[in-house]
């Protein structure tokens, strides 16, 4: 049925749940899967002031390389994980844009036939303030979304 599946993480412990059930599905499968983490733009209009092109230069490397170094540990435990459980895994980390767009690009690059990924449900206001990549994803893909909560 599926053969390659995109599982997108941010680490967090909700979205743990989305790689197990993710890796489980995969197993029972005998699919692939490709692990996606996303670290978002710079948040560069937050500086101000005469000193502001410095102070973020120096903030935006710092950015950069925690966000490379976090992304990398975040993979490697997931590849891990897959390799335990004897399925094949490739990592991905895309800088730079937003996990939706990043997800919706890399699951149509990668030929993927399912993308999972976990969410926290939320409804009306709360979903409206803090926004909702997954329901950009599932809105905007023509490939199967399995949301995890």
């Amino acid at each position: 049925m599926y053969k390659k599946i995109l599982i997108a993480t941010d680490g967090s412990e909700l979205a743990q749940k989305g790689v197990v059930h993710g890796l489980e599905l995969a197993k029972g499968l005998g699919a692939a899967v490709a692990f996606l983490t996303v670290s978002e733009p710079f948040p560069t209009l937050a500086w101000g002031g005469a000193m502001a092109g410095y102070v973020a230069a120096d903030e935006l490397t710092n950015y950069q390389e925690s966000a490379r170094k976090y992304a990398r540990e975040l993979l490697d435990k997931c590849k891990a994980e897959a390799d335990a459980k004897g399925i094949g895994a490739k990592t991905l980390h895309i800088e730079n844009q937003t996990p939706a767009e990043a997800i919706l690009e890399v699951a149509a690059a990668e030929a993927c036939d399912l993308i999972v990924m976990a969410s926290h449900g939320r409804r009306g206001l709360g979903r409206l303030v803090l926004g909702s990549q997954t329901a950009e994803v599932v809105s905007l893909t023509q490939i199967p979304v399995l949301v995890v909560r």
